[in-house]
């Protein structure tokens, strides 16, 4: 008996440590697998949510093909990146031949900038600088440009740097795109593995949380970003039809800030422009335009949000700007979802079970 104590001494104590080092060991491990494919991370959540939020589609495509899979998958592929891509070229397109005159004309340096209209000066607040800062660029712009150069030199990294990151961001997004297309095209397997896990970390529950989640994906996609893409369709076509200079930007422009729940604080500037510098018909038509983009999101985001996933503003505000800042260009739109899905899980944890917009 006395020699066998010190045994169970040591056995008493060595479990407690290899639990640890083993709990230690796997910790590491993950840590490891996230770091290396930490840059992947938002590429592969943006693939999935394209996957889930399309796969209903998906489905009556594959059934209008008389059940081809992989011809669905490939056609749906090829939709997805024509809607991405053909933007984009009419985009850079457009923002190309935009700066192609004034190129060419600081080259020649010939460049020059009409004076203000009259009634700019009179604007409040921003009126008189903006003023002066106007009509001293009219009269002599080199000079003006010289009273400014340390600011734009110091600037000019900065634009350097958002023109190559919004480069990655539209191959990340290309690249998700395929992403979503092998998923699509695997689509039962994807939906075992999400119906495993679901059922690992819920249990019985794991079918309701995994239809939860779908619904939160589909709807805040369609609801917030789809809505923001019309949105911005609709702005992009008035500030082409007015003729808004670098009417691309402004388009860009008003996507970012409709994503953020706030579009129509990008047309009051453009609103304010048009009175300055066009008829007061044109400008009236204009403002009537820009009142529908703004207004138009009340009756689309009810019907596209659907039911049993509604989720307040402030997460999608939050959502999109803390993406943006932990995940680049594309957390503009991963964000928001995570986030809401985040939101959905939390929800029913506090009530033990999913709940839906009735119960919210």
């Amino acid at each position: 008996m006395t020699q066998e104590t010190p045994a169970v001494g040591k056995v008493s104590v060595n479990n407690p440590l290899e639990a640890f080092l083993q709990i230690g060991l796997a910790a590491l491990l993950i840590v490891g697998c996230l770091l290396i494919l930490w840059p992947f991370i938002p590429l592969v959540i943006w693939g999935i949510i394209i996957a889930v939020a399309s796969y209903p589609t998906f489905l009556k495509l594959q059934k209008a093909l008389h059940g081809r899979k992989a011809w669905a998958a490939a056609l749906w592929t090829l939709l997805l990146l024509l809607v991405l891509i053909v933007p984009l070229v009419l985009l850079v397109q457009g923002m190309v031949e935009s700066a192609q005159p004034i190129v060419a004309k600081l080259r020649e340096g010939s460049l020059t900038v009409p004076p203000p209209p009259a009634g700019v000066a009179g604007w409040p607040i921003i009126g008189p600088p903006l003023a002066r800062f106007w009509s001293g660029a009219s009269s002599d712009l080199s000079n003006t440009l010289t009273k400014f150069y340390p600011q734009i030199r110091a600037a000019l990294p900065g634009v350097l740097s958002a023109s190559a990151n919004l480069g990655f961001t539209i191959v990340q997004f290309l690249l998700s795109v395929l992403l979503a297309g092998v998923l699509l095209g695997n689509a039962e397997g994807a939906a075992r593995a999400t119906s495993l896990l679901c059922n690992r970390l819920f249990g019985d529950e794991g079918p309701e949380f995994q239809r939860l989640i779908g619904a939160t994906v589909r709807s805040v996609t369609f609801g917030v970003l789809g809505v923001a893409l019309i949105q911005a369709a609709l702005a992009a076509v008035g500030f082409l039809v007015a003729g808004m200079p670098g009417a691309e930007a402004w388009s860009v422009i008003f996507l970012l800030a409709a994503v953020l729940q706030v579009g129509a604080l990008v047309l009051i500037p453009a609103v304010i422009y048009m009175f300055a510098i066009a008829s007061t018909t044109k400008a009236v038509i204009f403002l009537i335009w820009c009142l529908f983009v703004a207004l138009i999101d009340n009756v689309l985001k009810p019907i596209l949000l659907g039911r049993g996933s509604s989720v307040p503003i402030i997460v999608v505000f939050l959502g999109v700007l803390g993406g943006f800042v932990a995940m680049g260009g594309v957390g503009l739109f991963v964000g928001a979802i995570v986030l809401s899905v985040g939101y959905k899980l939390f929800q029913a944890w506090v009530h033990g079970r999913p709940v839906g917009d009735a119960e919210v």
